[in-house]
């Protein structure tokens, strides 16, 4: 009987705490006790499984595919969003929307991001983002070079000096062509002190917001001229690539796909993303869906954030 006295008096703590909304001190002054005995009394409610913890995700939620996406793929972190149609531009919209939410609650201050300029889902997410007046931002730094046709080129230093501006923080932009002509004319380039100066950020970089790209382009991408020829991504494809993050490529498995056409490309290499402390990855659409499913297997992913349809897709 010892035992059943001692866990009715538990459960009565335990009911004042949980049900009746009585302070710890206010239990302890009433049943006198002292409050170390309140609280480890508390705690042995829970142990003895007389109060159970539950939660219950709201409709348009959807924990389950967040936790199956984690478990799968290994992923420390994973948002599925709410979307009524299977359609790219309002797949892309609502993730823009999740992803202006997780940024403005998660951005510390000081902040160095570091963001890809040709993704249409980051620039959603860019639409989206309030003004940051207490934790601001340092620099943000662009990942990608801008420059490309000049009649959608304005773009990506939009992208980068918005999100700046939004965040507080100096815009550092990458103020030359993603890829190059030539290894040689990528060199020159980079020796540019602008150009060179943005680069040298790249290993102070906190946080890196990132899209995934299909070995086929995005119109986007393909506008602006920072991409290879039909036989370069072809040749690509035959090589086992599946997709790119800021035109490093990878196959199936997450293994970066090496060729040529890497010594053309003027932005952040995989292995230098790696090193960073966060980074967040912005995906969905079901073109995508063997793209992202590699770049979840590559290891740099710390979070994705995707919508339902795709989420679905990547697990079956």
């Amino acid at each position: 009987m010892t035992r059943l006295n001692e866990l009715r008096l538990i459960s009565r703590v335990a009911q004042m705490y949980h049900l009746e909304g009585r302070r710890q001190a206010e239990i302890a002054e009433h049943l006198r006790l002292s409050q170390a005995t309140v609280s480890r009394m508390l705690k042995r409610a829970e142990a003895e499984d007389i109060v159970r913890t539950s939660v219950t995700p709201p409709v348009g939620t959807y924990s389950e595919l967040e936790g199956a996406l984690r478990e799968k793929y290994d992923l420390p972190e994973a948002i599925v969003v709410e979307c009524t149609e299977d359609r790219d531009g309002a797949i892309m919209a609502r993730i823009g929307e999740a992803a202006a939410h997780l940024l403005e609650v998660t951005l510390a201050p000081g902040e160095i991001i570091g963001v890809s300029s040709w993704s249409q889902t980051i620039s959603k997410m860019v639409e989206n983002i309030h003004p940051q007046k207490s934790a601001q931002a340092k620099y943000v730094v662009q990942t990608l070079g801008g420059m490309g046709d000049p009649s959608v080129q304005t773009h990506a230093t939009q992208l980068t000096t918005r999100l700046a501006r939004l965040t507080g923080a100096e815009p550092k932009l990458l103020a030359v062509q993603g890829v190059t002509s030539s290894r040689e004319a990528k060199l020159l380039m980079q020796a540019d002190p602008y150009v060179r100066e943005t680069m040298d950020l790249f290993g102070s970089i906190t946080l890196a917001i990132v899209g995934i790209g299909a070995v086929e382009p995005s119109e986007l991408l393909a506008r602006s001229g920072n991409i290879f020829s039909s036989r370069e991504l072809s040749d690509l494809a035959e090589a086992g690539a599946v997709g790119d993050i800021s035109l490093r490529f990878f196959d199936r498995n997450g293994k970066p796909v090496k060729t040529p056409l890497d010594d053309r490309v003027i932005g952040l290499p995989l292995e230098d993303l790696e090193r960073v402390d966060r980074v967040i990855a912005l995906a969905g659409g079901s073109k995508k869906a063997d793209a992202i499913a590699g770049a979840l297997r590559v290891g740099v992913i710390d979070m994705l954030v995707t919508d339902k349809f795709t989420a679905q897709r990547l697990i079956d």
